[in-house]
């Protein structure tokens, strides 16, 4: 196959299971969360445990809410679709630099144009003034975490 692998088309549901323990609640504790959309300046930034997920990872994970969102303020976006990803640098500076981040969880899928959002944190990374501690974590396709990096 030719082109992005992000685009080949697989079935991935040999080992999917299901949920005996009841419904789990939601961690997300914020709106919106879309990374066009949010403001750095929003009080649920203020000195927070950041993660910045790329869109598909929420639906990969299993245990994305339970593990990676609970007690985060979050943004999402997806380097490969979204335009105008020079408003991407200046937001994560900002929320770097003016809410004060604590750290940043970065989760993107394994596919290659995810790394994009990778980039646009060490681009925010190399303008800001506070250097947070950033970790990234690269998720598989079947939801595990494939590799985790810090920056």
């Amino acid at each position: 196959m030719t082109g992005c692998p992000g685009s080949k088309a697989m079935s991935l549901n040999e080992n999917i299971s299901e949920n005996k323990s009841g419904d789990l609640n939601s961690q997300l504790k914020q709106w919106p969360i879309q990374l066009h959309l949010i403001s750095p300046a929003a009080p649920y930034y203020e000195e927070s445990d950041l993660l910045l997920a790329a869109d598909c990872t929420a639906f990969a994970m299993g245990d994305f809410h339970t593990n990676y969102l609970k007690g985060k303020s979050v943004a999402i976006a997806c380097p490969k679709l979204d335009s105008d990803q020079d408003v991407y640098v200046k937001k994560v500076r900002q929320l770097i630099d003016h809410a004060k981040v604590k750290s940043i969880t970065v989760l993107v899928m394994e596919v290659p144009c995810c790394m994009g959002l990778v980039q646009t944190v060490r681009e925010a990374l190399s303008q800001s003034e506070l250097k947070p501690p950033v970790k990234i974590k690269i998720v598989g396709l079947k939801g595990n975490i494939k590799d985790e990096i810090m920056l």
